[in-house]
Parts: structure tokens; C-alpha cells; sequence
């Protein structure tokens, strides 16, 4: 990192852990470093560890051993209220007595502001989120989304340098949700501030964020922006978490450079990327992006070609998405958009199929239990 990387650096985890029986680690020796003004988002399964880490940076967990660093201070030690972060929960948690414009002056009166000042600020805080004309309804009138709107004013009101958000959009419905993602990011855009996001919505952290941080048993497994990680998962856990993925089991049977040979189980050989792979002789999954399968003439060109049965149809409006049995594997995918798919094809059909070097990756062996 150079110096001005260093000076960029808002929050730091270093060496954390967190268990809560003294045995087992939710956490593993988490070491990150945040951006002043990225948008990052902790993306994991339920019991990954992200939420954890979250709220460990805002206070409410304190860390088992190591510490975290807020611009460039331990503050390990310092209470919830005195870390200047701002919080979003999925449950809002607006005080259902006070009115909208009380809900977000109340951060601002326990800092000790005065009253002037309170009401200029809740004023920018409601147009910012565009709710001027529910300044004296109480949350029990709002929607869902008009409250979670009210909860985002509350957590941004006091301009802290850093918004954390736990799961903030999961009890909206798919389009209120989808809309309100964008908000969010246009906020962050406008504001420039750092936000924290956490969510268990890959889709969600694909859409909103600067960097993922992929959470996995306890540890990051990769942190990359969106297309990095959807386009060059590092092992197969990432791969198979971001998105579609086609896995091919076999072994590696040679390495040259940053190539590989991996034959599968019935004989066919795979040409792919050696991403992560030991040696020859050994178990590894190769990934493949269903939208990266080439079928019919389209797949003349491939170094990789091989046949595949048309086993079902799945009609998604813009695309479609195709299972065919490939190599002995019944669950193989491509997804084509509607334009390009034949409309000759038919379930029982055989047809040619391939995909470039570039687009298969050889990992680590996905363990069958997973």
C-alpha cells in the first residue's frame, strides 16, 4: 500500500476474533481495511461471521482478541454512542411515540445541539430522503419503505463518517427493495460517506457496492469489487456463492503456466485457467458461468467442446435458462438471451456446446458434503 492508500484508510480490523463460548471462533482473524467513502458490503451465508463483524465495529460485540482502528485509533474501549457511526437495522427501530421530525432531531438533542441547528439539519435530513410532508406523522402511519426511509434520514442526520447497515432492505418486497437499493447508492454518491452494508442478498451486494467482502465459516474469503468476484472467484466457494455456476468435478492432470488440463471422471479433457490447484494427480472443480456456454455453430470456435442433451427449458422473460446433461453431470446450465436461442430446439435434442479457456476455472475441490 503507498502512503496515500494508508492515509484512506477509515476503519481497520486487525487479527480480530470473536467466539462467545471461548471455543468455537464466529469470527477468525479478521484483518480489513475500509476506504474512506467506499461502499463495502459483508456478503455471507446465515452464521458466516459478517453480521458479527459489524456489530463489532459499532460497538454493541467487543472483540475477543485483536482490535479495530477508527481513523487510525483502537477503539476497542470506546462506547457505542461516542464511535460517531451512524446505524441502519432491518427492524428500523424508529421510536413509535415521536413524530418523523422528532425520530431524527432525537440523535441530534442527545449530542447536545442546539435547537436552531436541530431543525436546519432535520430539515436537510428529511428532503435528502424526500420526505418533507411526513415531518409530523408518527411511524405507525408510514409504509414500510417511507419508514425505512425515515430510519436512513436518523442514521445520516448527524453527518456521521461512517453509516454501518445490518440487512436494512430485507423485510421490503422485490421492487420497493430493488428501487431503494439504488436510493441508497445515489445517497452514498451524493454524500461521499462510508458505508458498511451487510446482507446475505448476492444480487443486493452486486448492485449497491464498491467492494464485496465475501464472509465464509468465519473468514474472507475474497473482498474484490462486484465484477472481479463474479468474474474471478478465487476458490469455489466464491464461485458457487456470486451467482450461476456450472461445477465439473475431475483431477488436474498437467500445468503449464497459467493454464491447465484437468480430465473428468468419464475420460473427457478440459482445458481451463489454474486459479487454485495443486498437483497433478489431484482433485479440482472446474467453474463455468452458464451464460458463457457457447451452443451449436457458436461453439465451433472453443478449445473446450463437447455434446450435451437438452433436458428442460426454463423461461425467465429476457432469457431463458437451458439444463442439459453434459459430461455425465444432469444439472449443466446455459442461460441465453431470448434473441439468441433457436426456436427449433427441443428437449431430447443433442447438440454441440463449448466454452474458451478464459471462461473455465480450475479451483479447489468442492467437498461433496457442501
Amino acid at each position: 500500500m503507498g502512503e496515500s492508500q494508508v492515509n484512506d484508510v477509515l476503519v481497520s480490523f486487525r487479527g480480530v476474533q470473536k467466539s462467545y463460548d471461548g471455543e468455537n471462533l464466529i469470527v477468525k482473524d479478521l484483518n480489513l481495511d475500509i476506504r474512506k467513502g467506499e461502499f463495502l458490503t459483508l456478503l455471507g451465508p446465515s452464521g458466516s461471521g459478517k453480521t458479527t463483524s459489524l456489530m463489532m465495529l459499532a460497538g454493541f460485540e467487543t472483540p475477543t482478541s485483536g482490535e479495530i482502528l477508527l481513523a487510525g485509533r483502537s477503539i476497542n474501549n470506546v462506547p457505542p454512542h461516542k464511535r460517531d457511526i451512524g446505524m441502519v437495522f432491518q427492524n428500523y427501530a424508529l421510536f413509535p411515540h415521536m413524530t418523523v421530525a422528532e425520530n431524527l432531531a432525537f440523535p441530534l438533542t442527545v449530542r447536545g445541539m442546539n435547537k436552531t441547528d436541530v431543525s436546519e439539519r432535520v430539515k436537510r435530513a428529511l428532503s435528502m430522503v424526500q420526505l418533507d410532508t411526513f415531518r409530523n406523522r408518527y411511524p405507525g402511519q408510514l409504509s414500510g419503505g417511507q419508514q425505512q426511509r425515515v430510519a436512513l434520514a436518523r442514521a445520516l442526520v448527524f453527518e456521521p463518517q461512517l453509516v454501518l447497515m445490518d440487512e436494512p432492505l430485507g423485510a421490503l418486497d422485490k421492487q420497493l427493495r430493488e428501487h431503494m437499493q439504488m436510493e441508497i447508492k445515489h445517497l452514498h454518491q451524493r454524500l461521499g460517506v462510508t458505508v458498511v452494508y451487510v446482507t446475505h442478498d448476492q444480487g443486493e451486494a452486486l448492485t449497491m457496492s464498491d467492494r464485496v467482502a465475501v464472509f465464509h465459516q468465519g473468514e474472507i474469503q475474497q473482498i474484490a469489487p462486484p465484477r472481479e468476484l463474479y468474474e474471478e472467484p478465487k476458490n469455489t466457494f466464491v464461485a458457487n456463492f456470486i451467482g450461476e455456476n456450472n461445477r465439473l468435478n475431475g483431477r488436474l492432470v498437467s500445468t503449464d503456466g497459467d493454464r491447465c488440463v484437468v480430465e473428468l471422471a468419464r475420460g473427457e479433457k478440459v482445458n481451463a485457467l489454474a486459479v487454485n490447484v495443486g498437483q497433478a494427480g489431484e482433485p479440482v472443480t472446474l467453474s463455468v458461468r452458464p451464460e458463457r456456454v457457447l451452443l451449436n455453430s457458436a461453439s465451433d470456435s472453443c478449445s473446450n467442446r463437447f455434446s450435451g442433451r437438452v433436458a428442460e427449458f426454463i423461461y425467465l422473460g429476457d432469457h431463458v435458462r437451458v439444463r442439459l446433461e453434459v459430461c455425465g453431470k444432469a444439472d449443466f446450465y446455459v442461460k441465453q438471451p431470448i434473441a439468441d436461442l433457436d426456436p427449433a430446439l427441443a428437449v431430447g435434442d443433442v447438440v454441440p456446446l463449448g466454452w474458451q479457456v478464459e471462461h473455465v476455472r480450475a479451483l479447489d475441490p468442492l467437498l461433496e458434503s457442501a
